[in-house]
């Protein structure tokens, strides 16, 4: 089955009159327990299938189906906040409590101390700012997860990451035409 999405809609550069980031957690979490919606999501046990939402007050949202033993890889919003919950399953976020440079670099070798790691289910979900470097997984076995994403301002492009060990390099920048 093919992802399933609908398709972004342009946000006005520069407004940043959106949502605050506990703003769209309230609002992941309310949609997360839309149990109609949830199960409107067709599931695919190859690869993660999806939907997008309005969010509110410009922001956008995601409905996104997780098989077991899929994640995003390395990654950040591209300067948006955010936030997401869990809807069904259970999801592993890994991130790095540390604000990394934007430009300018290709590696860099991370201090001891700044990984973290944290569950979320049955609606459990968490905030972020503009600077968040994580990476989401579903690591059950025989489960799929499910959850709901919300972004402000709309994702201009997505950073993706490597990591091997202390070391994070940057493989790729991607933009919201990538991802229709």
């Amino acid at each position: 089955m093919p992802d399933v999405r609908t398709p972004a809609r342009p946000h006005a550069a520069g407004s940043d009159s959106g949502p605050s980031a506990s703003e769209l957690l309230d609002f992941a979490r309310r949609t997360a327990t839309d149990s109609a919606l949830v199960s409107s999501l067709p599931l695919d046990p190859e690869g993660r299938t999806w939907i997008r939402l309005d969010g509110p007050r410009g922001s956008e949202a995601w409905l996104i189906g997780w098989p077991p033993g899929t994640g995003t890889g390395w990654h950040d919003h591209g300067g948006s906040r955010g936030a997401f919950a869990a809807a069904g399953g259970e999801l592993t976020e890994q991130s790095l409590a540390v604000q990394l440079p934007t430009e300018g670099w290709k590696t860099l070798e991370l201090a001891d101390g700044v990984d973290r790691e944290r569950t979320l289910s049955d609606g459990g979900g968490r905030a972020f700012g503009p600077h968040h470097v994580h990476q989401v997984l579903n690591l059950s076995h025989d489960t799929h997860a499910v959850s709901v994403h919300a972004y402000y301002p709309p994702l201009p492009l997505m950073r993706r990451y490597s990591r091997t060990g202390p070391v994070l390099r940057l493989e790729e920048v991607e933009s919201p035409e990538e991802w229709e």
